[in-house]
C-alpha cells in the first residue's frame, strides 16, 4: 500500500524515523511487555479469552453511554433515531458481555468462526479473481483464505472445547507478534542511532 502525499505537504518520514531513533527505549519496553502478555495469553488461553470478553464488554458499554449522551445532546441532528439505536445496541452488547462473560466468550467464539469462514471465502474469491494481475502472488492470497477456512474447521470440530482456548490463543498470538515487531523495530532504531 502506498500513500500519495499532497503537493506542498512536508515529508514526515524523516521526522518519524528520527522520533523512533530518539525513543527506541520506549518501543523496546512496550514490545517486551506485549511479548510477555502474548506469551501469558498463549500459556493460559481460557483466562485470556475471558479477559478479552470483559474488556470488550467495557468498551461497548462505555461507547454506548457516550453515544447515548451525545445523541440526546444533539436531538435535532439528522439520523437521531439511528444514532440512538446504535448507542442502545452498544449498551446492550456491553451489558450482556459483562453480565455473563462466559456466555459472551461462547458468542465471541461463534463470531470468530463466522469471520474465518466469510473472510476465507472472500479472500479465496479475490485470489482467483486477481490471479492474472498478481502473477506469482495470488497463491499467497489463496493460501491465506484456505488457512482461514481450516482455522474455522478446527474450531468447529473441537466445539465445545475450543470455546475455552480459541479466542485467548488468537489474542495471545496477536500480542506476541505485535510485541516482537516492536522489539525488532526498537533494536534496529537503536543500531541506527549509534
Amino acid at each position: 500500500m502506498s500513500f500519495v502525499q499532497p503537493s506542498g505537504a512536508p515529508d514526515l518520514t524523516p521526522a518519524l524515523a528520527r522520533s523512533v531513533r530518539d525513543h527506541w527505549r520506549f518501543f523496546l519496553v512496550e514490545g517486551i511487555v506485549l511479548v510477555l502478555l502474548g506469551a501469558a495469553a498463549i500459556a493460559v488461553p481460557p483466562l485470556a479469552g475471558l479477559a478479552a470478553t470483559i474488556i470488550l464488554g467495557w468498551v461497548f458499554l462505555i461507547a454506548g453511554i457516550v453515544g447515548f449522551v451525545a445523541t440526546l445532546a444533539e436531538r435535532h441532528a439528522p439520523g437521531f433515531g439511528w444514532s440512538l439505536l446504535s448507542a442502545l445496541v452498544a449498551l446492550i452488547a456491553g451489558g450482556v458481555l459483562l453480565w455473563d462473560p462466559l456466555r459472551g466468550l461462547v458468542t465471541l467464539t461463534y463470531v470468530l468462526i463466522a469471520f474465518f469462514i466469510v473472510d476465507g471465502i472472500v479472500v479465496i474469491a479475490l485470489a482467483i479473481e486477481h490471479r492474472r494481475e498478481l502473477s506469482g502472488q495470488w497463491e499467497w492470497m489463496l493460501a491465506n483464505g484456505v488457512i482461514d477456512l481450516i482455522l474455522a474447521l478446527v474450531i468447529i470440530l473441537g466445539l465445545p472445547g475450543t470455546i475455552a482456548w480459541a479466542l485467548g490463543l488468537l489474542v495471545g498470538i496477536d500480542l506476541l507478534g505485535g510485541g516482537a515487531s516492536l522489539v525488532a523495530m526498537a533494536l534496529a532504531a537503536r543500531k541506527a542511532a549509534a
